[in-house]
């Protein structure tokens, strides 16, 4: 009988299978989830709505404000007359801001925003919340950029816009501007004063003096809104922006509550009206050893012309071309600032004379100069 030899079986090695099948597993999982096959369903409901915090004290402060002082804001548009396939009809011209002075529907709005309509001798439309007036103009200041409508059969429960003052403000208050930029009713927008005092030029070649410079989103169509602070209290009227864009730069400018609060009841009544000696005067200057305000424009006809006053006359980048008139005081009264210049005049009467005191001329001579002056 023969014997064969055993031999030990050689025992398979599965790695490569398992490895296999994993690569098999793996790319069948990639291909049925990017086909999306283990995704669930979206659901058909509503989102639950997370609950928030309470708002910040900021947003708090701005929400109320607005909430309380927008229905004192109105839309005001201008109309033309204008030849169409129908006719002789009137048309839209432009658009502003206006906001309310008092109970009684007057409206103080940008004299630029009206002066068309003045111009014309044509009214007005006032838009307060959803209804519409006509409106007629009944004073402006051009040289203040202020104009005063009054709104044909107001209705009853106007609410005017608080009053505070402009004179103690400083750079970095929170303000608020609301207004119909674009004609965009009733749109706010949120900065800080930027600069006080501020001067620039206007398209008729003047000057606008003592002006609030704001960070505040300002554009074509705010003109004439309010400027308010983090009180709610009106400080400013929106009046003109620096963008070479002609939107928004964040360089906008308001006129002071305090020359509104002068000139509007001034308007309104001519017995009250603040009575001037006809010039533009530019910001507190030192002239050799003397400090007083440049007279930088004369008005035609005004008791300064008449008197012989003298401009300044400057360059645009505010350097002196040649000297002029430095108002130095007022019936022996210092004039130290435009406040001071105001307070002079207060309460005196059309046709009055007062006595100005001038340094006139080159600053190292420091010629002084009184002249008897008739008021406007």
């Amino acid at each position: 009988m023969t014997t064969y030899q055993t031999f030990p079986s050689r025992r398979s090695n599965v790695l490569p299978t398992v490895i296999a099948g994993a690569a098999f597993f793996l790319a069948a999982f990639l291909v049925f989830e990017r086909t999306g096959w283990f995704r669930s369903e979206p659901s058909v409901e509503p989102r639950a709505v997370t609950p928030r915090g309470d708002l910040m004290e900021i947003e708090k402060t701005t929400t109320s404000i607005f909430e309380r002082w927008s229905p004192s804001v109105v839309h005001i548009t201008t109309e033309a007359l204008a030849r169409t396939m129908f006719g002789v009809q009137t048309v839209p011209e432009g658009t502003g801001t206006g906001f309310l002075w008092d109970d009684a529907g007057t409206v103080v709005t940008n004299y630029h925003v009206v002066k068309s309509v003045v111009e014309a001798g044509r009214q007005l439309k006032v838009a307060l919340g959803d209804e519409l007036y006509s409106g007629a103009v009944v004073g402006t200041s051009p040289k203040d950029d202020v104009a005063v409508v009054r709104l044909v059969a107001p209705p009853s429960g106007l609410v005017p816009l608080q009053i505070g003052s402009s004179a103690d403000l400083k750079v970095g208050q929170f303000v608020l501007a609301i207004g119909n930029p674009y004609g965009f009713d009733r749109s706010l927008s949120t900065g800080t004063i930027s600069a006080l005092n501020r001067t620039i030029g206007t398209e008729n070649n003047s000057r606008m003096t003592g002006l609030i410079q704001t960070d505040a989103a300002i554009n074509p169509g705010n003109s004439g809104g309010p400027l308010l602070d983090s009180a709610g209290r009106l400080i400013g009227m929106n009046t003109a922006i620096y963008s070479p864009s002609g939107t928004s730069a964040g360089i906008g400018f308001a006129v002071p509550v305090d020359t509104i609060n002068e000139v509007v009841p001034a308007l309104l009544d001519g017995t009250k009206a603040q009575r001037y000696l006809g010039v533009t005067v530019g910001p507190l200057s030192r002239v050799g050893r003397a400090i007083g305000l440049p007279v930088m424009e004369i008005e035609p006809g005004a008791g300064a012309e008449a008197a012989g006053l003298q401009r300044y006359d400057v360059t645009p980048d505010h350097s002196v071309r040649e000297y002029g008139d430095l108002i130095v005081a007022i019936d022996g009264e210092p004039v130290r600032s435009q406040s001071d210049l105001k307070l002079a005049l207060r309460g005196r009467k059309r046709g009055e004379q007062v006595v100005v005191k001038v340094v006139r001329g080159d600053p190292d001579l420091g010629k002084v100069v009184e002249l008897p002056i008739v008021l406007k």
